[in-house]
């Protein structure tokens, strides 16, 4: 490791307080720059295990960094990852306080409800396909607890790669009877689009996404199991919103979800 145990502690201490106080703080790799990729990860760990161990439940895990663009951004050739909570679902038509987050933004998914468990090591595709129960219309809420949103990969690593919240819509769709790989979407923002995407966007199908996951975190003996929510990856970019927005993200032959801001 990069950074003793004693450092990866105290840098998920700062942003398990930045979170709760929704107050930002400076980038760990400014005064940590030897951290890597490994401590990013168990740093997220280590706040993931203290919820669990408050009684949140594991409800899946969200891609990162799944658009070239964002890659070549970060000067990666991965995505990320990070865990969602049970804890951090939010719902259409309960809006959202914007005072509880530091700087907000959405992003357009088509999420995936797993019906079968994904095997880690070797996951392909067809796994995934064979897996999935339900093609969902989402959106992520995201969040930096890092100022300003300068983060490096392995500052967003650390910070549960950036993720805040999920909404799903209501609509299911079973995968045989969608080209996953090819779904416009359409973010309005106060009745106005605000951003347009297609699915192609991520890792050019979020199937590759979604079975990129399942063989990443079983390295770190995690595994994609029957029930979990799978986010693979924005079809847009993310967009920032604030009190008093409405927001619509639409779905072409998948629905739509609708979100409020306070």
């Amino acid at each position: 490791m990069a950074v003793d145990q004693a450092v990866r502690q105290q840098i998920a201490t700062d942003l398990w307080n930045a979170e709760r106080t929704a107050t930002a703080i400076d980038r760990p790799t400014d005064a940590h720059p030897d951290l890597d990729v490994i401590d990013a990860y168990e740093i997220q760990l280590i706040n993931i295990r203290k919820r669990l161990d408050a009684g949140a439940r594991v409800a899946g895990h969200k891609v990162g960094l799944a658009s070239e663009a964002m890659q070549k951004m970060m000067g990666v050739d991965e995505p990320d990852y990070g865990h969602l909570l049970d804890e951090m679902q939010y719902f259409e038509h309960t809006a959202i306080d914007t005072k509880t987050l530091c700087i907000p933004r959405v992003e357009v998914e088509v999420g995936f409800l797993l019906g079968a468990d994904l095997p880690g090591e070797g996951c392909t595709n067809e796994d995934v396909i064979d897996a999935v129960e339900w093609v969902v219309p989402s959106i992520e809420l995201i969040d930096s607890r890092i100022a300003d949103w300068q983060i490096t990969l392995c500052d967003t690593i650390a910070d549960n790669a950036s993720s805040c919240g999920w909404i799903l819509g209501e609509q299911r769709v079973a995968i045989d009877a969608i080209d996953v790989g090819d779904i416009d979407a359409v973010l309005h923002r106060n009745g106005e689009v605000v951003a347009k995407g297609n699915s192609a966007a991520v890792l050019d199908n979020p199937l590759n996404a979604v079975s990129w996951l399942a063989r990443k975190v079983s390295s770190f003996g995690v595994h994609l199991r029957k029930g979990d929510l799978i986010l693979p990856g924005t079809a847009t970019r993310a967009f920032d919103v604030g009190p008093g927005d409405h927001v619509v993200a639409e779905f072409a032959r998948l629905g739509s979800v609708t979100l409020d801001f306070n």
